[in-house]
Protein backbone atom coordinates (compact mmCIF):
# COMPACT_ATOMS: atom_id res chain seq x y z
CA UNK A 1 0.00 0.00 0.00
CA UNK A 2 1.51 3.29 -1.07
CA UNK A 3 2.20 5.75 2.00
CA UNK A 4 -0.73 8.62 2.24
CA UNK A 5 -3.56 7.01 1.38
CA UNK A 6 -6.87 6.72 3.00
CA UNK A 7 -6.35 4.46 6.18
CA UNK A 8 -2.35 4.50 5.92
CA UNK A 9 -0.51 4.75 9.23
CA UNK A 10 1.57 7.56 9.45
CA UNK A 11 4.73 7.38 9.42
CA UNK A 12 6.37 7.91 12.81
CA UNK A 13 7.79 11.08 13.44
CA UNK A 14 5.86 12.67 9.97
CA UNK A 15 3.14 14.54 11.65
CA UNK A 16 4.99 15.81 14.47
CA UNK A 17 8.10 17.58 12.32
CA UNK A 18 6.28 20.83 11.22
CA UNK A 19 5.89 21.10 15.11
CA UNK A 20 9.02 20.79 16.27
CA UNK A 21 10.67 22.74 13.52
CA UNK A 22 8.20 25.73 14.28
CA UNK A 23 8.44 25.30 18.05
CA UNK A 24 12.74 24.88 17.53
CA UNK A 25 11.87 28.70 15.46
CA UNK A 26 10.06 30.11 18.20
CA UNK A 27 13.10 28.68 20.87
CA UNK A 28 15.95 30.35 18.78
CA UNK A 29 13.49 33.62 18.86
CA UNK A 30 13.37 33.91 22.36
CA UNK A 31 16.90 33.68 22.58
CA UNK A 32 17.66 35.67 20.04
CA UNK A 33 15.44 38.23 21.86
CA UNK A 34 16.94 37.66 25.51
CA UNK A 35 19.88 38.10 24.18
CA UNK A 36 19.31 41.26 21.88
CA UNK A 37 18.07 42.89 25.55
CA UNK A 38 20.90 41.51 27.27
CA UNK A 39 23.78 43.57 24.72
CA UNK A 40 21.48 46.48 24.50
CA UNK A 41 21.39 46.60 28.22
CA UNK A 42 25.38 45.52 29.07
CA UNK A 43 26.94 45.56 25.62
CA UNK A 44 27.83 41.91 23.49
CA UNK A 45 30.59 40.73 26.15
CA UNK A 46 27.18 40.07 28.63
CA UNK A 47 27.83 36.65 30.71
CA UNK A 48 26.10 33.91 28.73
CA UNK A 49 24.41 32.82 32.13
CA UNK A 50 23.09 36.49 32.36
CA UNK A 51 21.00 36.00 28.69
CA UNK A 52 20.36 32.07 29.93
CA UNK A 53 18.60 33.87 32.64
CA UNK A 54 16.92 36.34 30.71
CA UNK A 55 15.56 33.92 28.38
CA UNK A 56 14.75 31.06 31.07
CA UNK A 57 16.61 28.80 30.01
CA UNK A 58 19.79 27.02 31.18
CA UNK A 59 23.25 27.94 29.57
CA UNK A 60 23.63 24.38 27.83
CA UNK A 61 20.51 25.44 25.84
CA UNK A 62 22.35 28.73 24.32
CA UNK A 63 25.28 26.59 23.67
CA UNK A 64 22.79 23.86 21.70
CA UNK A 65 22.36 26.44 19.46
CA UNK A 66 24.81 28.97 19.26
CA UNK A 67 28.31 27.28 19.72
CA UNK A 68 30.33 30.13 20.00
CA UNK A 69 29.83 34.28 20.97
CA UNK A 70 30.56 34.98 17.85
CA UNK A 71 27.40 32.56 16.42
CA UNK A 72 25.13 34.30 19.21
CA UNK A 73 25.92 37.81 17.87
CA UNK A 74 25.74 37.06 14.32
CA UNK A 75 22.18 35.30 14.87
CA UNK A 76 21.07 38.42 17.26
CA UNK A 77 22.17 40.80 14.17
CA UNK A 78 20.29 38.73 11.44
CA UNK A 79 17.34 38.35 13.42
CA UNK A 80 17.22 41.72 14.62
CA UNK A 81 17.82 43.13 10.50
CA UNK A 82 14.80 40.95 9.72
CA UNK A 83 13.15 42.28 13.05
CA UNK A 84 14.02 45.90 11.81
CA UNK A 85 12.62 44.82 7.67
CA UNK A 86 9.31 43.53 8.75
CA UNK A 87 8.77 46.34 11.17
CA UNK A 88 8.42 49.05 8.18
CA UNK A 89 4.65 47.83 6.61
CA UNK A 90 3.87 47.27 9.97
CA UNK A 91 4.55 50.73 11.53
CA UNK A 92 3.10 52.40 8.58
CA UNK A 93 -0.05 50.78 9.19
CA UNK A 94 0.11 51.19 13.26
CA UNK A 95 1.21 54.76 13.48
CA UNK A 96 -0.77 58.32 13.14
CA UNK A 97 0.87 59.39 10.20
CA UNK A 98 3.77 58.38 7.65
CA UNK A 99 6.99 60.18 9.70
CA UNK A 100 5.79 58.87 12.85
CA UNK A 101 6.52 55.70 11.64
CA UNK A 102 9.62 56.33 9.98
CA UNK A 103 10.30 58.11 13.81
CA UNK A 104 9.79 54.61 15.31
CA UNK A 105 11.13 52.56 12.88
CA UNK A 106 14.99 54.60 12.90
CA UNK A 107 14.58 54.33 16.84
CA UNK A 108 14.56 50.52 16.79
CA UNK A 109 17.16 50.95 14.18
CA UNK A 110 19.36 52.22 16.78
CA UNK A 111 18.71 49.74 19.14
CA UNK A 112 20.07 47.10 16.58
CA UNK A 113 22.70 49.59 15.74
CA UNK A 114 24.66 49.11 19.82
CA UNK A 115 24.89 45.32 18.99
CA UNK A 116 26.44 46.00 15.72
CA UNK A 117 28.93 48.14 17.10
CA UNK A 118 30.33 45.54 19.24
CA UNK A 119 30.06 42.72 16.02
CA UNK A 120 33.50 43.25 14.39
CA UNK A 121 35.22 42.65 17.96
CA UNK A 122 33.28 39.47 19.21
CA UNK A 123 34.14 37.56 15.27
CA UNK A 124 37.58 38.19 15.58
CA UNK A 125 38.04 40.09 12.38
CA UNK A 126 36.31 37.83 10.40
CA UNK A 127 36.62 40.15 7.58
CA UNK A 128 34.50 37.47 4.97
CA UNK A 129 31.52 36.85 7.24
CA UNK A 130 31.37 40.57 8.36
CA UNK A 131 31.35 41.32 4.84
CA UNK A 132 28.43 39.11 4.24
CA UNK A 133 26.23 40.46 6.80
CA UNK A 134 26.57 44.21 5.54
CA UNK A 135 25.10 42.53 2.67
CA UNK A 136 22.21 41.18 4.32
CA UNK A 137 21.88 44.27 6.18
CA UNK A 138 21.88 46.52 3.11
CA UNK A 139 19.29 43.60 1.04
CA UNK A 140 16.89 44.24 3.93
CA UNK A 141 17.29 47.14 5.36
CA UNK A 142 17.59 49.83 2.54
CA UNK A 143 13.96 48.64 0.74
CA UNK A 144 12.63 48.66 3.92
CA UNK A 145 13.76 52.58 5.21
CA UNK A 146 12.79 53.89 1.42
CA UNK A 147 9.25 52.75 1.77
CA UNK A 148 9.20 54.27 4.61
CA UNK A 149 10.76 57.24 3.54
CA UNK A 150 8.56 56.93 -0.19
CA UNK A 151 5.01 57.23 1.99
CA UNK A 152 6.53 60.45 4.37
CA UNK A 153 7.29 61.99 0.72
CA UNK A 154 4.18 61.20 -0.78
CA UNK A 155 2.13 62.62 2.37
CA UNK A 156 4.26 65.90 2.05
CA UNK A 157 5.77 65.34 5.40
CA UNK A 158 9.10 65.08 4.24
CA UNK A 159 11.25 66.23 1.64
CA UNK A 160 11.29 64.18 -1.44
CA UNK A 161 14.42 62.42 -2.51
CA UNK A 162 16.17 61.35 0.82
CA UNK A 163 18.27 58.32 -0.28
CA UNK A 164 18.02 56.04 2.53
CA UNK A 165 21.42 54.20 1.85
CA UNK A 166 22.42 57.87 3.40
CA UNK A 167 19.97 58.52 6.16
CA UNK A 168 21.01 54.70 7.54
CA UNK A 169 24.68 55.41 7.29
CA UNK A 170 24.04 59.22 9.04
CA UNK A 171 22.25 57.34 11.51
CA UNK A 172 24.78 55.22 12.01
CA UNK A 173 27.84 57.77 11.60
CA UNK A 174 25.54 59.88 14.79
CA UNK A 175 25.11 56.21 17.08
CA UNK A 176 29.27 55.79 17.05
CA UNK A 177 29.34 58.64 19.35
CA UNK A 178 31.13 57.63 22.65
CA UNK A 179 31.83 60.53 25.11
CA UNK A 180 29.68 60.52 28.61
CA UNK A 181 27.95 63.75 27.55
CA UNK A 182 26.63 62.26 24.44
CA UNK A 183 23.46 61.59 23.54
CA UNK A 184 22.95 59.61 19.98
CA UNK A 185 19.50 58.99 20.33
CA UNK A 186 18.78 62.38 20.46
CA UNK A 187 20.99 63.47 17.65
CA UNK A 188 19.41 61.09 15.63
CA UNK A 189 15.93 62.57 16.64
CA UNK A 190 17.03 65.72 15.56
CA UNK A 191 18.18 64.69 12.31
CA UNK A 192 14.87 62.83 11.64
CA UNK A 193 12.88 65.79 13.33
CA UNK A 194 15.21 67.88 10.06
CA UNK A 195 13.67 65.98 7.45
CA UNK A 196 10.18 67.32 7.75
CA UNK A 197 8.81 70.21 5.52
CA UNK A 198 8.31 73.41 7.19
Amino acid sequence: MADGGPGSPTPPGRADAPRKRADARRNEATLLEAAAAAFLAAGVDVPVRDIAARAGVGVGTIYRHFPTRADLIVGVYRHQVQACAEAAPALLVDCHSPHAALTAWIDQFVDFLVTKHGLAGAMNSDAAAFEALHGYFLDHLVPACARLLDAAAAAGEIRPGTDPRELLFAVGNLCAGRAPYYDARRMVGLLVAGLRLR
